[in-house]
């Protein structure tokens, strides 16, 4: 069955620091035509940066459009021309003053695929040392030490709200359970 969905027009609602806002005419595999609403993101990633102790570093943090504040593995949206791998490591530094040499690559996810383009990329690593952290100057938050154990239980009890965080968090337990991190 053909599933595809074919882009015949579009036009930009709203183009802001972030994302962008388009509306596209679309036609579907029954000919039929619809409209399609669509949110154009960068990108991000994220890290779940794991301690000898096996403690995972979060960053705690409001959340304008939640209004609240929320725990979540560091992460961060990609800048123009920016590789994701290196966007990840960028992020580690500026939000947890710490870096590492060796890093797994845990996929990708589509966070909201109904209506946004945005790809996560996520990655875990043991921490090998520490740096100076420098956030940007519109970025408030605290680093959080939590055992990868209570990290875990957090995640499958619904307290990491964060998508990216809960699949970072589990995936991590994973590999380390695994003796693969």
């Amino acid at each position: 069955m053909n599933l595809k969905e074919q882009q015949l027009s579009y036009e930009y609602k709203f183009k802001g620091r972030i994302v962008k806002l388009r509306v596209d005419r679309a036609r579907l595999p029954d000919g039929q035509e619809v409209g399609r609403e669509v949110i154009e993101h960068p990108g991000g990633v994220t890290v779940a940066a794991l301690t000898e102790q096996n403690e995972l570093l979060f960053v705690r943090q409001f959340r304008y459009p939640f209004q609240c504040e929320t725990l979540e593995l560091p992460a961060g949206k990609l800048e123009p021309g920016e590789e994701p791998f290196e966007a990840m490591k960028r992020e580690q530094e500026e939000e947890t003053g710490t870096w590492s040499e060796q890093y797994v690559f845990l996929g990708e996810i589509y966070p909201t695929p109904g209506y946004c383009n945005e790809i996560l990329r996520l990655w875990a690593c043991r921490i090998s040392g520490t740096c100076r952290m420098h956030l940007d100057e519109d970025e408030f938050l605290e680093v959080e030490r939590i055992p990868l154990e209570t990290a875990y239980q957090m995640a499958l009890s619904n307290q990491l709200p964060d998508a990216k965080t809960q699949l970072g968090v589990l995936r991590t337990w994973a590999l380390v359970q695994a003796g693969q991190l």
